[in-house]
């Protein structure tokens, strides 16, 4: 009984740091990783769907980079486009990430973030950890180094 008891316990435990950390687990099921292709059709259904508030990791080619956003939190911005072809604008936040250094038009990035449906294509902004732990935290990978 006393075993049945702890394992609950741990189970619990496990759980709630899960609910806390959604990402933390990640790749320890065995299920096989999101491919580029994969989260560009996801990304792709957000968008025809009109869905928000949707965690997403891809892959796409830098198209403009755009001047900071100034206004409250500082913000790095750029466009860059899917394999598919979809737009998206970037809005990183530099006041708890660092800027990603050497950004130029046709360069390759990974990132992972919150996807935000509009018109043009959609914004992927939380490319950054969450100093309050409550959201899952992002990041964004250019000639290998991750910001986040």
């Amino acid at each position: 009984m006393k075993k049945l008891f702890i394992a609950l316990l741990v189970g619990l435990a496990l759980y709630g740091v899960q609910q806390r950390h959604p990402g933390l687990f990640q790749g320890l099921t065995g299920a096989p990783a999101t491919t580029a292709s994969s989260t560009s059709a996801q990304l792709r259904q957000a968008y025809e769907d009109r869905r928000s508030d949707l965690q997403v990791e891809g892959r796409a080619v830098v198209t403009r980079v755009l001047r900071d956003d100034l206004k409250g939190s500082r913000h790095q911005r750029f466009l860059m486009r899917t394999d598919d072809g979809l737009s998206l604008l970037v809005a990183h936040n530099i006041d708890l990430a660092p800027r990603v250094e050497g950004l130029r038009e046709g360069d390759e990035i990974e990132f992972a973030g919150e996807y935000e449906w509009n018109d043009k294509g959609g914004v992927i902004h939380w490319t950054h950890h969450d100093p309050r732990g409550r959201h899952p935290g992002g990041w964004l990978k250019h000639n290998g180094r991750t910001y986040r």
